[in-house]
């Protein structure tokens, strides 16, 4: 391929463009996924553009998804797409989404989106990045396209920020499921949580938001907590964004957590985001990634896509380190959960660790997953007992 249409793709996948729209006009709009809007509405103010936030993800937002979306497809672009929609009634008028290689379908999504939006009469830019190529270079470049900023420092602000704020919350986060299972009074945890989730969200200094992190262990560190419960430990692990959104996963972390579980999700934005963007000459110790790939080799002998080898692997290293359970969450049809989970069977087999599958679409119910955690809390509290019983004598 001549270096004329290497060019000439790498200019298309930034802009493949609905309309022609004025910087001065542009209204930014992204999918709703976990804590990403408190990154992503920080960096667009910073470097001038005008973000639209859709709504959070709530049972109309499916609706309008799944009446617009192809049968079969998962449950995440339904939701993305309905995030789409709200986005541009909203008066959005730039869509911005990125792109991963492999068997996932995640990266045809936006090819997906955008011709649905346009038969549904939307007219709007769909800015497209695939930040596994070129790490930070991809993002830079398609927040150019959006906001045509080329002051160094907005940028440098804008990342700082984004990223301190994603760091803060993913601390508050982490804490918040350590401290939900063993708190004195019911509900510290979670209005602790809350507290700091507003003021992460107000922030908006460099050095306002370094502080917060340290300040949120600091907080979290008053809450009255049962230092003597015995609290089994599960992994929660599975595809990126059934994990993030606790609409989509039922909020099964507060489920654990009042069951007096203690949940340790393996995925969280901030890590996610600092794998993709930082350059890998500055990572001083392996990977989430790498230490997946190494565990999961004597069940899967390369990565095929989503978070498949993060599932398989994390389990293994569970089970090599204590831990009492799994929880492997996916949403229905998901092509490289599809694959984990038909792994998994072996691994719990063999590595000697329970793991509960739990499959997501429109139509689960609610009340039948409860039933099923609440048998597997049972069971690993039970295995958690019985070893530490075994510990004593």
């Amino acid at each position: 391929m001549s270096s004329l249409t290497d060019k000439k793709l790498n200019k298309d996948r930034y802009s493949q463009r609905g309309t022609s729209i004025a910087q001065k006009d542009r209204r930014l709009a992204w999918p709703r996924m976990g804590n990403i809007s408190l990154s992503m509405e920080v960096i667009a103010n910073t470097l001038g553009a005008k973000p639209v936030i859709p709504p959070a993800n709530t049972n109309e937002a499916l609706e309008i998804g799944v009446k617009n979306s192809i049968e079969g497809i998962c449950l995440p672009y339904k939701l993305n797409l309905a995030n789409y929609i709200m986005a541009l009634e909203k008066g959005a008028n730039t869509l911005i989404m990125f792109q991963a290689p492999g068997s996932c379908r995640f990266g045809n999504y936006t090819k997906m989106a955008q011709k649905t939006l346009q038969k549904m009469g939307y007219h709007f830019d769909m800015v497209v990045f695939d930040m596994y190529q070129s790490k930070i270079k991809q993002a830079i470049e398609a927040l150019w396209h959006v906001t045509r900023c080329i002051n160094p420092y907005r940028y440098y602000k804008a990342f700082s920020m984004g990223f301190s704020k994603a760091f803060a919350v993913d601390t508050a986060e982490r804490l918040m499921f350590y401290t939900r299972p063993r708190e004195i009074n019911r509900g510290d945890a979670e209005n602790c949580y809350k507290k700091w989730f507003k003021i992460i969200g107000d922030t908006n200094t460099i050095g306002g938001c370094r502080k917060l992190k340290k300040q949120i262990i600091e907080d979290f560190g008053k809450i009255p907590i049962d230092k003597n419960k015995i609290v089994p430990k599960v992994y929660l692990l599975g595809e990126f964004f059934v994990l993030l959104d606790p609409y989509t996963n039922q909020d099964i972390e507060k489920t654990l957590g009042e069951l007096g579980i203690e949940v340790e999700r393996q995925i969280f934005f901030s890590d996610w985001l600092e794998h993709v963007l930082k350059p890998s000459i500055f990572y001083r110790k392996e990977s989430h990634r790498e230490r997946c790939v190494r565990f999961a080799k004597d069940y899967m002998k390369r990565a095929i896509g989503g978070e498949c080898i993060e599932t398989v692997g994390d389990t293994v290293y569970a089970a090599k380190n204590g831990i009492d359970g799994i929880i492997h969450v996916m949403p229905f049809t998901c092509m490289p959960e599809i694959v984990a989970q038909n792994i998994l069977p072996k691994v719990s087999k063999k590595e000697e660790i329970p793991v509960l599958e739990l499959v997501l679409d429109e139509q689960t119910g609610k009340t039948g997953n409860i039933t099923r955690i609440e048998a597997f809390a049972d069971l690993v509290i039970r295995k958690k007992l019985r070893k530490e019983n075994e510990i004593k004598k």
